[in-house]
């Protein structure tokens, strides 16, 4: 029994010892990753990490609750679609055709309530905010230097970067997009405690604004400008300009990098499928919900067309590979909200996974749009 003990001792001074160490060498954000990690079994990012995060409520106001469609028990999805979305753990898949939910069902005990970290999905959530802020004037343009709100930010060519180009990916920061490193600038931005000092002196504009790579931190800086120019939190912001005039059912929380801390504006605004299916059918009506002009016609069509690259837009991914013209949200495990405009359809799906990338979109994304258009187009 003594002999027990005094190896948890010092299994409790190593532990101890690899904290502290931890702390002192500038990476305290790696104990957050690593306790998650063991309290969920998962050694990256889930759609339930919110638990681990503080967060900020993103409120819901007056509900306006979907039509349910009188077709709503005749739709099916097909066994390619099905075998797709239990291969990659789906927890929702929600379809809405003409303003009507016409298909849902659920996973893994979620529910049409159940709260799902959106991931990248808050990217195009970030820009449609800053875009409200323009319609309030608080922002003069797209075009607005950032350095009009951040002028401690760094590097060669820090005085040309705009909002636009952070919208678009095309900022030209030090900024590595990688997923797998513990140690890299993803996770410091993710699982840290100050994303404004970790941008500010850790990520310069080393390229000058132009070129299109996708790199979260500028959807941070983003958010940075945003909350700067309309002194207010992200979620107070998205509750007031797009959550409360979209009838949202429930409210959504937002993660900060710390207690009452900033949002983290490109990842991790948590909703569930019904909810997030609004952003979609608000896009797919220009900007109008429940005859309320949320956002700019004008901005529609642009950020869901075309910037630099074919497939990407202000925040919004996109393909015509299919012969319509088709934009989405999405974020890294599959989440998605997809609008297919000419058949007045909305696509929503939540999960745990996704496919590998196929020409700049996923898989499982493909497999989504082929089988959906495949019954709207009557099985051709």
């Amino acid at each position: 029994m003594k002999t027990v003990l005094n190896v948890l001792k010092w299994i409790a001074i190593v532990v101890m010892v690899l904290v502290v160490s931890t702390y002192l060498s500038g990476n305290q954000f790696l104990l957050k990753g690593l306790w998650a990690a063991y309290l969920h079994g998962n050694t990256s990012a889930t759609i339930g990490d919110a638990k681990f995060f503080d967060t900020r409520t993103v409120e819901a106001g007056e509900e306006k609750p979907w039509k349910v469609s009188d077709f709503y028990y005749e739709w099916d999805i097909s066994g390619t679609l099905r075998e797709s979305l239990e291969q990659t753990n789906t927890v929702a898949f929600l379809m809405v055709k003409d303003g009507e939910i016409v298909f849902e069902e659920y996973w893994d005990g979620y529910a049409d309530s159940s709260r799902s970290n959106s991931f990248s999905m808050a990217k195009s959530i970030t820009t449609m905010l800053t875009q409200c802020a323009i319609q309030d004037g608080v922002i003069p343009s797209w075009d607005t230097k950032v350095k009009d709100y951040l002028p401690e930010l760094k590097g060669e060519f820090a005085d040309d970067l705009t909002l636009r180009n952070l919208s678009t990916m095309t900022a030209g920061l030090d900024f590595n997009e990688h997923y797998s490193n513990p140690f890299d600038i993803t996770a410091k931005l993710y699982y840290g405690p100050d994303v404004e000092n970790l941008l500010i002196e850790n990520v310069p504009v080393i390229k000058k604004p132009g070129s299109y790579e996708y790199q979260s931190g500028a959807t941070q800086l983003l958010g940075l400008c945003l909350m700067k120019a309309t002194g207010k939190h992200m979620a107070q912001y998205a509750s007031e300009k797009l959550w409360k005039p979209l009838g949202a059912s429930h409210a959504a929380e937002w993660h900060l990098d710390k207690e009452e801390g900033k949002e983290l504006a490109f990842c991790c605004f948590n909703s569930n499928a019904r909810d997030f299916a609004r952003f979609g059918q608000m896009l797919l009506q220009h900007g109008n919900y429940n005859g309320k002009q949320i956002l700019d016609s004008a901005f529609v069509a642009m950020a869901t067309a075309p910037f630099v690259e074919p497939f990407y837009g202000h925040s919004f991914w996109m393909t015509d590979d299919y012969g319509t013209h088709i934009f989405y949200q999405r974020g890294i495990l599959g989440q998605y909200i997809i609008v297919i405009p000419e058949y007045n359809m909305v696509v929503v799906r939540l999960g745990h996974e996704r496919l590998g990338n196929d020409h700049n979109h996923t898989t499982d994304f493909r497999v989504i749009v082929q089988e959906v258009l495949n019954e709207l187009r009557g099985g051709v």
